[in-house]
């Protein structure tokens, strides 16, 4: 049964194993929400007040001194689906994705409406500054605009370790080394797991042998198939969770190498195999040390060094701003003394903006900044300073070595008094 209604706040109390945080942030914005558009979903607790979904929301309303919520009363789960559904609702909606020029259409017709844009959980001021972009292709990247990158990073897919194709010299080390430990030959491998494939309708040769990289939300079911048509296989799994629980006679190799794939995912890699005969778990430095040396090879080749760019005396963007504002100095531009401008002349000849537009400055205000920017450089040096000394370790003199300190030069100075 369902009842919904009105409860005091001061009668719910959380669910004491509620595995989900909230941080003084989040709860910030949830407040700002509130106090934006209202209480409008309601808290679901059980029969006895204990909340099952809405602690953030909770929260929220305390911190705004809301007396009473709406909730409705749930009382026909048993206690493990209320344990299951507390994981289930917050955890379920991460896999939600965005349509990416929706969501830019929507962000831009909120701002042209003077809507602050903050409250529906984008953190940043100046969206207005992605939303000029017609002319370009949304999500394309931008060198040296690192907070538009990020922002475009929110909208993408997760990486998962589902679509995890390993590069091709990676794999190379892997066979090698496969090949040369259970002496074996590359020319019986067999990779099944393409995008798109039924590993199940591959075929497979008297005396084939898996190496590859399936998707890791079923490898149990694979190891489980394999095993039963009786097909030798070196499959990559997670590392933390590469020991099954099957009834199997596989070995583990725990060896932890960091695999970045071609989709960019960043995965500690183990192998599972039933080929060893002889040992359960192994860490296998030598295929370590193999697999390190090529992904360093991709990571190398794949770096981009992105250009820094530095702006004239005059020009005050927001980047700098914050930076003047964290080292804690109290920088105020008048009115009358700037302008507030969206890209320099040099800039758009090449397609540059400025991100989050900023300030051209009169050359009085200029000024001020700049010794707002000399002071907060020389706090940041001090505060750089202050916590590598206070990270060193302090050695000090023992009560003999002062007996030597305060001995030192009084000889001499003994000395040189007698020849006086």
């Amino acid at each position: 049964m369902r009842e919904y209604g009105q409860i005091a706040i001061d009668a719910l109390h959380p669910y004491e194993r509620n595995a989900r945080t909230h941080s003084p942030e989040q709860i910030e914005k949830i407040a700002n929400s509130i106090r934006e558009f209202g209480f409008i979903n309601p808290v679901l607790i059980d029969s006895n007040n204990m909340i099952i979904a809405g602690h953030g929301r909770v929260l929220a309303a305390k911190k705004l001194k809301i007396k009473e919520v709406p909730v409705v009363k749930v009382d026909d789960l048993t206690p493990t689906q209320v344990r299951a559904y507390i994981l289930a609702d917050n955890k379920l909606a991460e896999d939600a994705g965005w349509d990416e020029l929706l969501v830019s259409q929507e962000l831009a017709a909120l701002h042209e409406e003077d809507f602050k844009i903050e409250l529906t959980g984008f953190e940043c001021a100046s969206l207005d500054s992605w939303f000029e972009r017609s002319e370009k292709d949304w999500g394309a990247r931008e060198e040296g605009n690192d907070d538009y990158n990020e922002f475009l990073d929110k909208f993408e897919a997760k990486k998962t370790t589902d679509d995890c194709y390993t590069p091709q010299n990676i794999y190379e080390a892997i066979a090698e080394w496969v090949e040369k430990e259970y002496s074996v030959n590359k020319a019986h491998f067999q990779r099944p797991f393409k995008p798109g494939g039924d590993y199940q309708k591959e075929k497979y040769p008297s005396g084939c042998i898996v190496v590859d990289n399936p998707p890791f939300s079923i490898l149990a079911e694979i190891i489980r198939w394999y095993t039963e048509k009786g097909i030798k296989f070196f499959l990559f799994g997670p590392s933390l969770t590469i020991i099954t629980a099957q009834n199997c006679d596989l070995t583990y190799i725990t060896c932890g190498a960091q695999i970045t794939y071609e989709n960019g995912a960043n995965i500690s890699t183990g192998f599972i195999t039933n080929l060893d005969k002889e040992y359960r778990l192994r860490t296998a430095p030598d295929l370590w040390e193999a697999i390190k040396e090529q992904n360093d090879i991709n990571l190398r080749e794949n770096a981009k060094e992105l250009p820094n760019y530095e702006f004239p005396d005059y020009v005050l963007s927001p980047a700098q701003i914050m930076k003047i504002a964290h080292y804690g100095q109290d920088l105020r531009i008048k009115k009358e003394d700037c302008l507030i401008i969206s890209e320099l002349d040099e800039q758009k000849a090449e397609g540059k903006t400025i991100f989050g537009r900023g300030l051209l400055l009169s050359e009085k205000a200029a000024a001020e900044k700049a010794a707002a920017e000399k002071a907060a450089a020389e706090k940041a040096a001090a505060e750089k300073a202050a916590a590598e000394k206070a990270a060193a370790r302090k050695w000090t003199l023992s009560e003999r070595e002062m007996d030597l300190v305060r001995g030192l030069g009084k000889e001499a100075n003994n000395g040189k008094k007698r020849n006086e």
